[in-house]
């Protein structure tokens, strides 16, 4: 009998033909896309990944349904249901009630908006649309009230409902640019996008902070990998650094592809770009007001060990070390993340894509940080979609994700036996383990593709060796398993 073609040999390659996961749901739609079959003439790829992204947004709000029907004000609701969100809280407790500019001096009336400059900006535009929605109140009442009666003011409680509502519109906004880049990342396989947009999490936390912002940007940089634009590889890092911290190190991925090929220049434009764009961003708050323009970086100096971290582990189980330690520890072991993964991509068989690379290296970033946020698994989000397009291991991932979303919120309320009655939270703790786990076991397998590249979904069919990489040519004269005849299972 006659092997089916390979699903990567042209054209878009078909998750229903290359992924067990997706071949065996297809069953219920009439099984694997067929030899001769004949794409929709609407319906493309890219249509159905921004549908799905419309119909998760949808979800993301209905998981808030309780919340949103409770006007944001329930204090059992928000942990009870699940529905959590920091942005109607922020309305009023970070001056947008008053459009208050963020990083300008409110005279110690608000605390320093702890956000990089493009989130707070976003917030900002929010907040005046919300306003002209509401045909721009007088705001001198508010200005002349004690800040802690702001929020009971005729009309405040209304706009920081429908603040929310201004916000969904603008990240689903984001989200469909996201998903149109990510889609872009790799131009025969727009389908690996269906990993973020039909992602659990996306709809679990989409709408807990901004951090959809940033996910657009680093969609963005491999979008413009893929093209060959160094530059704007690094406009956008710059733009998503300016909205967090961690898009920045995806210039250590790049760094580590561009040693491999040689390309010195490529990357030092991925420099430049990323430099001029973070400075044009952050530039105005700097000069207006530097204070509180540092408010971000003084606030997570100074936070001890929160949510989510494994440094919260050890201090619920009697290990607690003062914040200073934290902070040189993390760094440290943070540094010896990078330099394995560096080691790890200039002793490979052959040049790892750089979305392995960035996967690892955001992650490590995670597990030593002091905070790991519900939020932040977006984050990993785009890169994991990029790094290894299979249902079965994003799942598994996945699955240890949605645990630790009940649980933080069960644990913030105090629901459990434990919290109640103040000792450490063992149901807790279990749960942060349980998502580390569900993280190493992700990064072990993009490790695995990385080191036997012949297990790699992405890699080419049949594999070459690297010309400028190390001399790892397998006796068959590829880089496949010797004499295997076949392409092993991945």
């Amino acid at each position: 009998m006659t092997p089916p073609p390979d699903p990567r040999a042209g054209g878009v390659v078909a998750p229903t033909r290359e992924d067990p996961v997706a071949r065996a749901a297809s069953e219920v739609v009439g099984g694997p896309l067929g030899d001769h079959a004949r794409p929709h003439r609407w319906w493309t790829p890219l249509r159905v990944l921004l549908a799905v992204a419309c119909l998760a947004w949808v979800l993301a709000i209905v998981q808030k349904a309780p919340c949103i029907r409770d006007g944001w004000n329930g204090e059992d609701t928000r942990y009870a249901q699940l529905c959590y969100s920091d942005l109607p809280y922020l309305y009023v407790g970070r001056g947008f009630a008053e459009l208050e500019v963020p990083f300008t001096d409110s005279e110690g009336r608000y605390p320093d908006l702890e956000y990089p400059v493009l989130i707070g900006y976003l917030a900002y535009g929010a907040a005046v649309a919300t306003q002209a929605v509401h045909g721009f109140p007088d705001l001198s009442a508010r200005q002349a009230a004690p800040v802690e009666s702001v929020g009971a003011l005729p009309g405040v409680d209304q706009e920081r409902q429908d603040f929310v509502a201004v916000n969904a519109v603008l990240l689903l906004g984001l989200l469909l640019l996201a998903t149109w880049l990510l889609a872009g990342a790799h131009p025969r396989r727009p389908w690996d996008a269906m990993g973020m947009v039909a992602a659990p999490v996306l709809v679990l936390t989409g709408l807990v902070n901004w951090d959809v912002l940033p996910v657009a940007c680093v969609a963005g940089a491999f979008w413009a990998h893929a093209r060959g634009r160094p530059l704007l590889v690094g406009v956008f890092i710059g733009l998503g650094a300016a909205a967090k911290l961690y898009p920045a190190f995806l210039l250590g991925a790049f760094l580590v592809v561009a040693l491999r090929r040689r390309e010195l220049r490529g990357f030092g434009l991925n420099v430049a770009g990323a430099a001029g764009a973070w400075l044009l961003c952050n530039l105005p708050a700097m000069l207006v007001h530097v204070d509180g323009w540092a408010g971000f970086w003084s606030f997570n100096s100074d936070r001890g060990a929160d949510l989510g971290s494994l440094w919260l582990v050890a201090r619920e189980h009697g290990w607690d070390v003062g914040v200073g330690t934290v902070n040189t520890v993390s760094t440290l072991v943070f540094g010896l993340v990078c330099l394995a993964v560096l080691v790890l991509g200039l002793t490979a068989r052959r040049t790892p894509r750089p979305e392995q690379l960035a996967f690892l290296v955001v992650l490590g970033f995670l597990l030593v940080n002091k905070v790991y946020s519900p939020q932040y698994v977006l984050w990993l989000l785009p890169l994991a979609a990029l790094a290894r397009p299979r249902w079965r291991d994003l799942m598994i991932w996945q699955a240890g994700e949605v645990v630790y979303f009940v649980m933080v919120w069960l644990y913030l309320g105090a629901f459990t036996s434990s919290a109640t009655s103040g000792a450490p939270d063992p149901a807790y703790s279990a749960a942060i383990l349980i998502r580390v786990a569900a993280e190493l076991y992700l990064a072990a397998v993009i490790v695995r593709d990385i080191v036997r590249p012949w297990h790699d979904p992405v890699a080419p069919e049949p594999i070459a060796p690297d010309p400028v990489g190390p001399d790892a040519v397998a006796p068959d004269g590829g880089l496949s398993p010797a004499g295997s005849g076949r392409t092993p299972s991945r």
